[in-house]
């Protein structure tokens, strides 16, 4: 009967759907571009092409095309995606946006949430680079951060970032709140919020 050893194969499968999901979950949308840089930029683009639409026929994950951006394709995740990426550990406590799975909403948040998404691809490639610790999930869109008296701080991103070797625990642990401003107000008022 065999040296009583379970071997479990392909245990890990869905390792590389997991990531996909719990990006754009997290993110709230990307374009297939941005999600290959983010979850794959060492493999073939293909394979990021094959993983969306495996999740999209699965029902996780939908698409909408920019017409004037040669149609290009963005994606974002469903309710029942969003739904099964929360119940994730490494997902507790981030709450995805309530409109990320309407295909309206994404239309008409496409611009900023885009340039967000590809400010926090700066931050990975970057660290990719250096060799420091930032790593997909390290970037977590619109955390709700209560500042007393009622009042809260919403920045565009709270970002996650360690300098210094990823095989060790020396280098700094730090934490930035990030706001991205595509010129749509003056400095000022950037300034305030």
């Amino acid at each position: 009967m065999g040296s009583g050893r379970t071997v479990m194969i392909g245990v890990d499968a869905g390792g590389g759907d997991r990531l996909a999901l719990g990006v754009l979950a997290q993110y709230r949308m990307a374009t297939t571009e941005q999600m290959h840089r983010v979850i794959a930029p060492e493999a073939r683009i293909e394979q990021t092409r094959r993983r969306l639409a495996r999740l999209c026929g699965e029902g996780l994950v939908d698409r909408i095309t920019l017409p004037q951006a040669g149609r290009t394709r963005v994606w974002f995740p469903t309710a029942h995606g969003v739904q099964l990426a929360s119940e994730w550990p490494e997902m507790r406590g981030h709450q995805p946006s309530r409109t990320v799975s309407d295909p309206t909403a994404v239309r008409l948040k496409v611009g900023h949430a885009l340039t967000v998404t590809e400010t926090a691809l700066a931050f990975l490639q970057d660290a990719r680079r250096r060799g420091d610790v930032c790593e997909p999930l390290d970037w977590i869109p619109e955390v709700h951060h209560p500042t007393g008296g009622g009042e809260a701080v919403i920045p565009d991103a709270l970002l996650y970032y360690r300098r210094g070797p990823a095989d060790g625990d020396r280098g700094a642990m730090l934490r930035a709140f990030v706001e991205v401003d595509r010129a749509t107000m003056g400095p000022e008022r950037l300034a305030a919020k």
